[in-house]
């Protein structure tokens, strides 16, 4: 995956993510958007975005922490 397909990943995962999704949704969510896209390319842009938009919306980045950890050690999260 090259920074533009991870950047275009990462803000579609700022823009879908609420705090009540649950990772399994996230995923699926995000698939229809980038139907080639990975879970672990996912969990990988989602690292991304918390580094990149950590202080533009704590709230969001907050819950794509929680799934991109749910992700890396194979649970099922919500926080």
């Amino acid at each position: 995956m090259n920074t533009s397909e991870m950047q275009a990943i990462a803000d579609t995962l700022m823009r879908l993510v609420t705090s009540d999704m649950k990772p399994k949704q996230l995923v699926k969510a995000v698939k229809k958007h980038h139907p080639n896209a990975s879970k672990k390319n996912i969990a990988r842009a989602a690292f991304y975005s918390i580094i990149y938009h950590a202080d533009e919306d704590p709230g969001k980045t907050k819950n794509l922490q929680a799934f991109a950890i749910a992700e890396r050690t194979g649970g099922d999260q919500t926080h």
